[in-house]
């Protein structure tokens, strides 16, 4: 179905797999997503079978700001850019996959890095990341747009070569998925040399005061982020999940002082493009949600939430 501008008309381009009324279209434009994106890193690691696919197939160490620019190039991709685009997208990822394989070193087996498995915990370590950093930080959404939101990444999982019908498709069910995939989960060797690297990341001499001071508080809030289990496996404390989300607010609301236009230029400029193709009516805006949640829940803010892990804080705001 073609989207509507903001002023009622049909928007002059292709939408896109998600389009303008998405909560997905509003949400990833929020810039806590790099956060949220760190935190995803923290959490696949956590996986044996899945982080030695990444380990055993590209160098992480030397490649790790690629990898994770490639990973914001996708989801920036997947979402803004047009249904064409996106789907070319997603058969270059399902390519590249189908030639990658790794061996489980206590077993020598051998396995392919696109098991349905390993995609799906992939898939659901992104979002509950997104979506947990995000409410956490101060973006209000209902539970229903946050159902919303996991509903749409059935699309981004189809992408990448699951059947959507596998994949979670609100809230509840993700939350259910991760009980159903912990015991499954460990900090291993990989995940041990992910942690390293988060923590100090190689960089020039003379740019090692800045990654003590800017980066290292990025990547301490989004291991703080985690859920506490995660802790647990990684066998390092975080502050209390109060102080933790204080912070996370803290962080955002400064954050979102940036105005989007200068945000936005940053390459590739995905947003920009969308705006340009589909007219400034596209423009990803939070207070947009609030109309939703307005059909959704009847007047008055949004309600207190959890993010798909199933931890339970007070929305700010």
């Amino acid at each position: 179905m073609r989207e509507a501008s903001s002023s009622g008309h049909p928007a002059p381009g292709d939408p896109g797999l998600f389009g303008p009324s998405s909560v997905t279209w509003q949400m990833h434009g929020d810039p806590m997503m790099w956060v949220a994106g760190i935190r995803a890193l923290y959490l696949q690691a956590l996986h044996p079978r899945a982080v030695r696919g990444v380990m055993q197939n590209s160098d992480f160490r030397k490649d790790a700001w690629g990898r994770l620019m490639r990973t914001a190039s996708f989801v920036g991709t997947t979402t803004y850019g047009t249904t064409e685009v996106a789907e070319q997208a997603g058969a270059r990822v399902r390519k590249i996959h189908t030639m990658l394989t790794a061996t489980d070193p206590d077993t020598g087996e051998r396995y392919g890095v696109d098991e349905p498995e390993l995609l799906l915990w992939v898939h659901c370590a992104e979002i509950d990341s997104y979506l947990h950093v995000a409410r956490r930080s101060g973006f209000r959404l209902t539970g229903e747009l946050a159902d919303a939101y996991v509903d749409e990444h059935r699309q981004s999982a189809r992408l990448v070569g699951l059947d959507p019908d596998g994949v979670p498709a609100s809230t509840a069910e993700l939350a259910a998925y991760f009980e159903r995939v912990r015991p499954e989960l460990a900090a291993g060797p990989e995940a041990r040399d992910v942690d390293d690297f988060l923590r100090r990341p190689p960089t020039h001499p003379l740019l090692v005061p800045a990654r003590a001071l800017l980066w290292r508080r990025v990547a301490n809030l989004a291991y703080a982020s985690l859920p506490p289990y995660a802790h647990a496996l990684y066998g390092r404390t975080a502050p209390p999940p109060a102080t933790v989300t204080r912070r996370l607010v803290t962080t955002g609301t400064i954050l979102r002082t940036v105005p989007a236009r200068i945000r936005w230029q940053l390459p590739p400029k995905h947003i920009l493009r969308a705006m340009a193709r589909l007219g400034p009516g596209a423009r990803p805006a939070p207070y947009k949600l609030d109309r939703r949640a307005a059909i959704l829940d009847g007047p008055g803010r949004a309600k207190r939430g959890n993010g798909g892990d199933g931890g339970r804080w007070r929305t700010p705001g």
